[in-house]
């Protein structure tokens, strides 16, 4: 029989929070012990690093020009022929999801035979004066928040700690049992799939985490793990802004400033804190595996859609093209050798979201679609990965206002042009992980630059935005979130 497939996918976790990758306050044992049966991808991004368009590339394979979405905008259908899940059921796989989707509307199945969702806050469904009931969270967009309604009681909420589902500067901890945390409840609705599958067929099971996006509220034992440690200081880069007159540090969701330190330091902790009770929690999944006998004819990937810039250079959340941001974890583990991976490696090409839907089909020996436009990592974990032809870069990009931007990056250095100014920024990864000092105005780094900046054109050539005359890219062409072969779209019928 094929192997059963588990993707394990969190929200917002940024690249580098893994102990194996020796972070020096993180601890993710079973996360490493993943790694330790398989392979862990170093250089692994999202091209476009905010959740709905990162995540329509994990389910189709499909670059962001592909999917459409080149920015984040929520009730913009997904009609897409092609995905990981309907692949998989075409193929006589059992298909389910848990957790986090957040695709529209909020009950597509995505090829799924079936969806247990939770996508924690999301405003289009939760504001009251703007939408139709049948659109709503009460209705059909969750069903963990009635499950822990009849758990902790009626007025049970969301936001019952105060906290904004984008406020990446303050944390508290749960205030209920650990059991009902979103994160146990993902776990817990997982190993009942265990139960319930049909065991006469292979499972893919898509097990989705709203954490560590926040709001930050790990369970009191796990926020003690870090609260009281010396936290290494954000890095800081020599083109941050490191002034804040209007004080954009104090708002709770702000996106830049200067953060009380002690703020700081608590939703630091906190975030770590959130990825180690994940880690837990996925320690816990594994044993459940073992019991029921599938541990070992099922291949896993962990992967994240987009990370947290968590104060580094004195931003926060997520969007734009730095490694906090921009980075994600990605490990392919195989316990039962399936695959005859060269496990226990970490591998330097640059992968990206769009490579998850043709590895998964390659590992279940499923045809992967002609629309699929990643490639299969598979080759790179075995032994002669050094002889493999591979991408040279990837291009991200987000639309985000002013900040707007298009990025390219080998793993080894980083170009970022914001497409509403034309300023230009250029990273020596290797050297300089941090993005401490901008290359860009150094004259020995003109070649480079241009290199970079030629390839970027190359790369915008035919966009409908008008980013490139196909000479030199165009300053302050106006973009949009969603190009225009899915924003025509007429939205289906509710």
């Amino acid at each position: 029989m094929k192997p059963n497939i588990l993707l394990l996918m969190v929200d917002q976790m940024r690249g580098d929070c893994l102990s194996v990758l020796d972070h020096p306050v993180v601890d993710t044992p079973n996360l490493d012990q993943l790694a330790r049966n398989g392979v862990l991808f170093q250089q692994a991004y999202t091209a476009t690093p905010s959740c709905v368009p990162a995540r329509a590339s994990v389910l189709t394979g499909m670059s962001q020009t592909g999917t459409g979405r080149v920015g984040y905008q929520d009730k913009v259908p997904w009609n897409y022929e092609h995905t990981l899940a309907g692949e998989l059921t075409k193929a006589g796989y059992h298909t389910q999801a848990i957790g986090k989707m957040h695709v529209y509307p909020a009950r597509n199945l995505l090829g799924f035979h079936n969806v247990v969702l939770h996508d924690g806050y999301l405003h289009y469904n939760r504001f009251k004066h703007q939408n139709l009931e049948i659109e709503s969270y009460n209705y059909s967009g969750d069903d963990y928040l009635p499950w822990l309604k009849q758990q902790a009681g009626a007025q049970a909420d969301l936001n019952d700690l105060g906290l904004d589902c984008n406020a990446s500067t303050v944390a508290r901890p749960w205030h209920l049992p650990e059991s009902m945390h979103p994160t146990n409840w993902v776990v817990t609705q997982s190993i009942d799939f265990l139960r319930r599958r049909d065991p006469s067929k292979p499972f893919f099971l898509k097990m989705s985490f709203v954490r560590p996006h926040p709001p930050f509220d790990p369970p009191q034992a796990f926020f003690d793990m870090y609260k009281d440690l010396d936290l290494p200081d954000s890095p800081v880069g020599d083109w941050a802004e490191t002034e804040d007159p209007g004080k954009q540090g104090y708002n709770p969701v702000t996106s830049k400033g200067i953060v009380p330190k002690n703020r700081l330091k608590r939703a630091q902790a906190a975030y770590y804190a959130l990825i180690t009770h994940i880690d837990y929690q996925i320690g816990r999944f594994l044993m459940a595996m073992e019991e029921h006998g599938v541990l070992n004819n099922t291949v896993i990937l962990f992967c994240s859609d987009h990370g947290e810039l968590l104060g580094d250079h004195h931003l926060f959340r997520k969007s734009l093209a730095y490694e906090g941001s921009a980075k994600v974890p990605f490990i392919l583990s195989d316990p039962g050798n399936l695959l005859k991976l060269q496990k226990n490696q970490k591998v330097d090409r640059v992968v990206e979201l769009r490579d998850i839907m043709p590895t998964l089909l390659d590992a279940a020996k499923v045809d992967i679609p002609d629309s699929v436009e990643g490639r299969s990592v598979l080759p790179l974990c075995r032994e002669q990965q050094p002889e493999v032809e591979w991408r040279e870069y990837i291009h991200g990009e987000h639309t985000l206002g002013e900040s707007s931007h298009h990025y390219l990056t080998n793993g080894k250095e980083k170009y970022i042009w914001y497409s509403q100014t034309g300023e230009e920024q250029l990273f020596h990864l290797e050297q300089d992980p941090q993005e401490l000092v901008n290359l860009s105005a150094k004259a020995e780094c003109a070649d480079r630059l241009h290199f970079w900046r030629e390839r970027l054109i190359k790369e915008l050539e035919g966009r409908e935005e008008g980013f490139t005359d196909g000479k030199k890219l165009v300053v302050g062409r106006k973009t949009k979130a969603c190009l225009a072969h899915i924003s025509s779209e007429k939205k289906p019928s509710v």
